[in-house]
């Protein structure tokens, strides 16, 4: 694989870091953001045109592609920034495009793009843990198209969506990829309860409830119990994201763990100084150009046409992130010492937003068991074509 950048890769990627330093002061990254400087941040990610990056220009977007979503969030990874670039853009977006009409594209895209509207993935069901095949939420048909109920589980930023992408089952057992259907809900339709909560990392998510909300025909996305694939499409598209995202989280540990032992001194020299801190900070660079690496291969694996290889690539850059962002955010902890853990010091913003991305979308032993799943079965060799070890 080729992981070279070309110029306008460059040009976007530094373009995005000049908007997060701005946005993003050094000194603020990981502080809770107020619902203004939240709503003030998404709109200049609007205007700068992140927010329609993957979407078609019918639908006010720059059909970019997943290199360059990859690169976006790499440095919003980087400033601890993007609030629901992942859930919205990236994932409501991959479902939308794949799975909505040309009209249901029309409705919801450009607001999506615009900033106008954010949009959250319901996708877990209660007790579900990361199986979200494991569906139990019920759409029935209803007159006036389908009836809605059941219960989600840690929908990121699902307090602050006007649109709701819901997976619910009109069909099959509770674990089949049959019958599965994403339906369009507005977040303040009858019925529709949200409990808001903060995460570790300081941002939002919320638990949903849904009793008998009346959700009209034209509001099912794509062809009724068909929607598994194109929901997978979508969950491996936001894990993508987060992979690349933790790149960048953990390029800023280094950074500021480098920092810190050329200005700390003991026993009247910088720590710096140290050999074996700089074997530790040799190794935090090892793991960081290889989760690069991977983060790229998970985002050039969405844009083929192999199925089983994107899905077997995407949970493998999914555990190196959960493995390498735990790792390192531990040695970047303990070269800092007890003061890597305080508010006051960016070190453990990043080190709870890694150990936040860790765990969405399946932790490193889920990933783990997927890649058992879909190891390519390797050919028995034939016998009559095997080499002889007997000479002749």
């Amino acid at each position: 694989m080729d992981f070279s950048l070309d110029d306008d890769h460059i040009a976007l990627r530094d373009a995005v870091q000049r908007f997060c330093d701005g946005e993003y002061p050094s000194a603020q990254r990981g502080n809770p953001e107020t619902p203004a400087q939240a709503h003030q941040r998404w709109q200049a990610m609007a205007e700068l045109g992140l927010l329609g990056l993957p979407f078609g220009a019918e639908c006010g977007g720059s059909a970019q592609g997943p290199v360059e979503v990859m690169l976006v969030a790499q440095e919003l990874g980087r400033s601890l920034g993007g609030g629901a670039f992942v859930s919205s853009t990236v994932m409501a977006g991959q479902l939308l495009t794949r799975l909505g009409t040309a009209a249901q594209q029309q409705r919801w895209l450009p607001s999506l793009a615009n900033g106008a509207l954010q949009a959250a993935v319901a996708l877990y069901d209660e007790g579900a843990r990361y199986d979200w095949q494991r569906t139990r939420t019920q759409a029935r048909r209803h007159a006036q198209g389908w009836l809605l109920n059941g219960r989600k589980s840690l929908v990121l930023h699902g307090d602050s969506a006007g649109l709701l992408l819901v997976v619910a089952r009109n069909a099959g057992a509770e674990a089949s990829r049959d019958g599965l259907t994403v339906l369009a809900v507005d977040a303040n339709a009858p019925g529709v309860q949200v409990r808001s909560f903060d995460t570790l990392d300081g941002r939002r998510a919320a638990h949903i409830e849904f009793t008998d909300v009346a959700v009209d025909a034209d509001r099912a996305l794509g062809t009724p119990g068909t929607a598994a694939d194109a929901v997978q499409a979508a969950l491996d598209a936001a894990i993508a994201a987060l992979c690349a995202e933790a790149a960048g989280a953990v390029e800023a540990l280094l950074v500021h763990t480098a920092e810190h032992l050329r200005t700390r001194t003991q026993f009247g020299a910088p720590l710096a100084k140290f050999q074996v801190l700089q074997h530790r900070v040799a190794d935090m660079a090892i793991g960081l150009e290889q989760l690069k690496s991977m983060a790229c291969a998970a985002a050039m694996a969405l844009a083929g046409d192999d199925t089983t290889q994107r899905r077997r690539i995407v949970s493998a850059a999914k555990v190196f992130a959960c493995q390498q962002g735990r790792q390192i955010g531990l040695w970047a902890i303990q070269m800092h010492g007890a003061m890597g853990m305080t508010d006051e010091c960016r070190v453990g913003h990043f080190v709870k937003r890694l150990m936040v991305i860790g765990q969405l979308f399946g932790d490193s032993a889920w990933h783990l068991q997927q890649l058992a799943h879909h190891e390519p079965v390797k050919p028995r060799p034939n016998p009559s074509s095997a080499p002889s070890l007997h000479a002749n």
